[in-house]
């Protein structure tokens, strides 16, 4: 099924895997229009999409999530929404109000903008954090949508990402203003990697001032099992197609889906040594501390801060929550996916892994150059 034709809507289309499914659909699909929804749109992003546009217009629609008026805005005439947008916090240093506002709220008004525009489908990006890992750091092997798992979710983040993700799948078979039905699915992706990840970049730079050590915050034996951008991008895509196709619509709609490839099981401190390991860097062999006493470390930097909150916030580099989540083995399978939405991940392992060395390696002297200059 094809969305030729179609007008779609992205929020956070200036973001990390926004700026990826635009792209995507530019090549795949002859869209009549993309809009591209974020509080701020570089026009240098719609220059390096210039060599794949064709007929499709591409629209900016700068503004709040939070806004409804700007969101039935952004949705009149359309018949997809991909709704990307979020605050991705995982050291819980936004204020909830904030997080809240924007992933929540956001959310159900963004809901309620499709039903009085009469939007037909929406994809919503959720996240492996929405399970877990719970506090107790319970481990999931190579899971599925049936797992059974007790969720007890801390950070912020989670909690309304799930909360968004649940307002989306109960909007399913919502009735549109013309009459017809509102159908959705939601998409939770396990860790991203890929050109332009903030956190690959962010590891690449505490490496650099270690010189030229990465830092390890994870027990190798802590397997996680990330995907790349171009992949779930790929997944949004089926997600979309799928939710068009009249035989389809009923099965993925009111559906959530993992979304994982073929990228190997690792810890995350060990993923971070693969991508970094051809560009000289090593990696301390253990925690710097046991794990034990880590956590013991992290209770009292939270005890600290808890007291001083009331004078001014200060938020501990590590918790307890990122730490279980850092190691606690957590994988989970496509084959719902691709059972249900035909998803199949475009790029090898040897691929996504070679284009996500070649950016950090561009990426790395003018890294080098900004922290000796500091």
């Amino acid at each position: 099924m094809s969305l030729r034709g179609d007008v779609c809507v992205v929020t956070g289309a200036a973001g990390f895997l926004g700026k990826r499914l635009v792209r995507l659909l530019l090549e795949e699909e002859n869209m009549a229009e993309i809009r591209l929804v974020d509080k701020h749109v570089p026009p240098k992003l719609l220059h390096t999409l210039e060599d794949c546009r064709g007929d499709t217009k591409l629209s900016t629609f700068e503004g709040d999530i939070r806004d409804g008026d700007f969101l039935k805005k952004t949705c009149r005439g359309a018949s997809t929404v991909f709704h990307i947008a979020s605050i991705i916090d995982v050291n819980d240093s936004v204020e909830r109000s904030e997080i809240y506002g924007v992933n929540v709220k956001g959310t159900q008004l963004l809901l309620e903008a499709c039903i009085q525009e009469n939007v037909v489908s929406f994809i919503y990006t959720s996240t492996i954090e929405v399970l877990g890992p719970n506090s107790q750091g319970e481990p999931i092997y190579n899971g599925n949508e049936d797992t059974v798992y007790d969720c007890a979710l801390k950070f912020n983040y989670s909690k309304t990402k799930l909360e968004a993700e649940q307002r989306t799948l109960q909007a399913h078979s919502e009735v549109l203003q013309n009459g017809g039905r509102l159908a959705t699915c939601a998409l939770r992706p396990m860790y991203i990697y890929g050109e332009g990840c903030r956190f690959l970049l962010g590891h690449m730079c505490d490496g650099i001032r270690n010189k030229d050590v990465l830092y390890r915050m994870s027990l190798p034996d802590a397997l996680v099992n990330p995907v790349y951008v171009g992949n779930v991008a790929a997944a949004h895509l089926q997600a979309a197609r799928s939710l068009k196709d009249p035989q389809k619509r009923s099965v993925v709609g009111g559906k959530f889906y993992y979304i994982s490839d073929d990228t190997p099981h690792v810890s995350y401190s060990d993923f971070n040594y693969v991508m970094m390991s051809p560009l000289g860097f090593s990696i301390k062999e253990k925690l710097p501390v046991p794990l034990s006493l880590f956590y013991v470390i992290c209770f009292l930097w939270e005890a600290l801060c808890m007291m001083i909150r009331p004078f001014v916030r200060v938020v501990p580099p590590l918790n307890r929550q990122l730490l279980t989540m850092l190691n606690t083995p957590f994988s989970f399978n496509y084959q719902k996916a691709k059972r249900d939405l035909g998803y199949v991940p475009r790029y090898t392992w040897e691929e996504a892994r070679k284009l996500t060395i070649e950016w950090l390696a561009s990426q790395l002297p003018m890294e080098r150059e900004r922290i000796r200059a500091k």
